[in-house]
């Protein structure tokens, strides 16, 4: 039985000092989503003496939000089933045939991971322009695939080494095709980390606002993000509907991230035991 102590207590005071760190962000955000205008920039700190609701629907009506969230819902499942698919296949391809080509492709893939997204911005423009792939979300999913693969990978090729060849070379034993091998015995082994995957990838592209504005210029294939920008004029900035706007849309990818972050730690951990 562990002892508590005074190095315990303190221990436990920092980590609940570190959460309501990170718990302020999202009280400045609800509790000033609740306000008008001039009390919000008035007293921006305080608790809203009256909670304006009309503000939420203000929002709503204004980014459209069900069209929004129907357009991030669906660059954000496509995009992940693609790259999750593709990069299970790849990694797994890596790490069980092994030669000097595999290991040219890996080393490739995870020095894309240090290349900085604005160095290569102008250059994609060109290509997804020339290839007739800008302002469509194929176009737009297209780009999360080629941007998504990398991290994806690593992070597949790592859970993989984990698992034990032994049950692969059964399998084959009995009959079992490559193809079989892997649909059959490895993938549904890669659960954790196809969840874990998933998440991460999720939270990314619901969340991301560069590449949306730059690939869709047709305002019915707005994302959410990019909904919500347009309460930020030159001149003038609601944050009495921003905010609103805000946490309209971060509230299903916390949903999301709070059923599901349990599998994070999981595939992390495994995936890293060989890797």
């Amino acid at each position: 039985m562990v002892r508590y102590n005074l190095r315990t207590f303190a221990m436990e005071l920092i980590l609940i000092l570190v959460a309501l760190l990170f718990i302020v962000p999202f009280y400045f955000l609800l509790a000033n989503s609740l306000k008008t205008f001039g009390e919000l920039l008035s007293n921006s700190a305080s608790w809203p003496t009256t909670f304006h609701w009309l503000n939420y629907s203000k929002a709503w009506k204004i980014t459209k939000f069900p069209h929004a969230f129907w357009n991030s819902l669906q660059i954000t499942v496509i995009s992940n089933l693609l790259i999750a698919l593709v990069s299970s296949m790849a990694a797994y391809r890596l790490v069980r045939r092994k030669s000097r080509t595999n290991a040219v492709i890996f080393t490739m893939l995870v020095a894309a991971l240090i290349i900085p997204f604005q160095s290569i911005m102008i250059p994609l423009l060109r290509v997804t322009k020339f290839l007739d792939l800008s302002n469509s979300m194929i176009g737009l999913v297209i780009c999360y695939l080629g941007f998504g693969v990398p991290l994806t990978v690593f992070l597949f090729h790592g859970f993989i080494k984990s698992i034990p060849i032994e049950i692969e070379e059964s399998a084959t034993v009995d009959g079992c095709s490559p193809y079989a091998v892997f649909w059959q015995i490895v993938f549904p082994l890669l659960k954790p980390m196809l969840i874990t995957v998933i998440l991460l990838n999720s939270l990314w592209i619901w969340n991301d606002y560069l590449l949306p504005s730059l690939i869709l210029q047709d305002q019915t294939l707005r994302t959410i993000p990019i909904a919500i920008y347009a309460f930020f004029g030159q001149y003038t900035k609601q944050w009495d509907l921003a905010l609103p706007a805000l946490v309209l849309g971060i509230l299903p990818i916390i949903v999301f991230f709070l059923v599901m972050q349990r599998y994070i730690i999981e595939g992390i951990t495994i995936g890293s035991v060989k890797g």
